[in-house]
């Protein structure tokens, strides 16, 4: 007589084992994204190994290296791979921790907008009334105006309050409170037209039946089933915040020239980009445009698997 032994497989290997992991697998595209995404992201985060001078140490930094040319042109240095910028910093070393600071205030500014926009957008479809009214309208009026335009008036406000030089000493924190403001109105208008549909369900209703307070059943019983549009927005989001922390540091209202971000490097080799030294505009910028587009792939890609109405993989 033979007994069988049944094993429960692990979350892990239910996760492998899912439609999610299954639809990747057979995604090129999405593979490659994501394959050169993590090669970015384990870059940045491993920028002090990586990198070949630290351009925050002022000692391993001599200005007479400064706007040397890439290995492979006249007029430059083994040392420096990709040349040099006009304070003597290499490019290799400033793409690195400049990627590392880009990831990081795009990853908190999307919490930030997360956060407001998940509970603005969930109190709205909840309670309708005077109160979804109120809190759509702030909504739409933010939405008139562009991205950037109010990223520049909250920018231009936190700096007339704080000074220059407090903004400058806090400009990563700074940054990722402006781009949290300027973008939250696409989550709560997304979490509210899901919290519309599921309010009306069965569960909720025996869930007020039972007599759970608002706040338990629309953060323990409504989110949960709200999350793959947050995850889809938040992709998407991530790359936006990014460029909109590169659109700042290049009008000067982002990070100053002594911290390095993609934006700011775009912007001091902008200055130079004329005299011949193009290298200083061109390396950040490159890095910056498939930072961001594998980003945008991968916010495609996951938007459709979530849509099995759109989705043919």
């Amino acid at each position: 007589m033979s007994m069988t032994q049944t094993t429960t497989p692990s979350r892990l290997q239910r996760f492998l084992d899912s439609d999610f992991i299954y639809h990747f697998k057979r995604d090129k595209v999405a593979m490659l994204s994501f394959a050169v995404f993590l090669a970015c992201a384990l870059s940045a985060a491993f920028a002090p190994l990586l990198a070949p001078v630290n351009p925050y140490d002022p000692t391993a930094i001599d200005i007479m290296d400064s706007e040397m040319a890439p290995v492979w042109m006249e007029y430059s240095d083994p040392r420096f791979l990709l040349g040099t910028d006009p304070q003597g910093r290499d490019i290799l070393s400033t793409i690195l921790y400049g990627m590392r600071i880009s990831l990081i205030i795009g990853i908190l500014a999307v919490a930030v907008q997360m956060v407001l926009g998940v509970v603005i957008g969930l109190s709205a479809g909840y309670f309708g009334g005077r109160i979804d009214s109120f809190l759509m309208r702030f909504a739409d009026i933010q939405l008139s105006f562009s991205t950037m335009m109010v990223a520049i008036i909250v920018s231009a406000i936190f700096r007339a309050g704080l000074g220059t030089q407090l903004y400058s000493q806090y400009a990563v924190v700074m940054l990722v409170v402006i781009i949290g403001i300027a973008e939250w109105p696409q989550y709560a208008r997304t979490i509210r037209a899901s919290v519309l549909a599921e309010k009306k369900k069965e569960y909720v209703e025996a869930a007020k039946v039972m007599g759970f307070k608002a706040p338990r059943i629309m953060f323990r019983h409504i989110l949960p089933n709200c999350l793959s549009p947050i995850l889809v927005i938040s992709t998407v989001q991530v790359a936006n915040a990014i460029m909109s922390e590169a659109a700042l540091s290049f009008l000067g209202l982002g990070l100053p020239v002594d911290q390095p971000s993609l934006g700011s490097l775009i912007s001091i080799g902008f200055n130079y980009i004329f005299s011949g030294s193009w290298w200083i505009t061109a390396f950040p910028g490159l890095v910056l445009i498939i930072l961001v587009l594998v980003i945008n792939l991968l916010g495609d890609w996951l938007r459709d698997v979530f849509n099995p109405k759109i989705y043919k993989g």
